[in-house]
């Protein structure tokens, strides 16, 4: 049985070290004239917005009442 490459790890890894690499070298040649807290909340906001592209493509995107807020001790 083959898996899909989305559904694999490495896939994921592989992608993770792609978008590490591509924000160090935005934070360099991107943002070099601007507050480096504006700065950070714009790579905040790109990353939001591709992490709920990825979940509304996979249909993982679930009310915020479904979400339980167990606490234990």
């Amino acid at each position: 049985m083959t898996t899909m490459p989305i559904a694999s790890w490495v896939f994921w890894a592989l992608l993770s070290a792609a978008f590490a690499a591509l924000t160090a070298i935005f934070a360099k040649i991107g943002v070099e004239n601007i507050n480096s807290d504006l700065a950070t909340f714009i790579r905040t906001i790109v990353i939001v917005a591709v992490l709920g592209g990825l979940l509304a493509a996979r249909g993982l995107f679930q009310p915020l009442s479904s979400i339980s807020l167990a606490i234990t001790a």
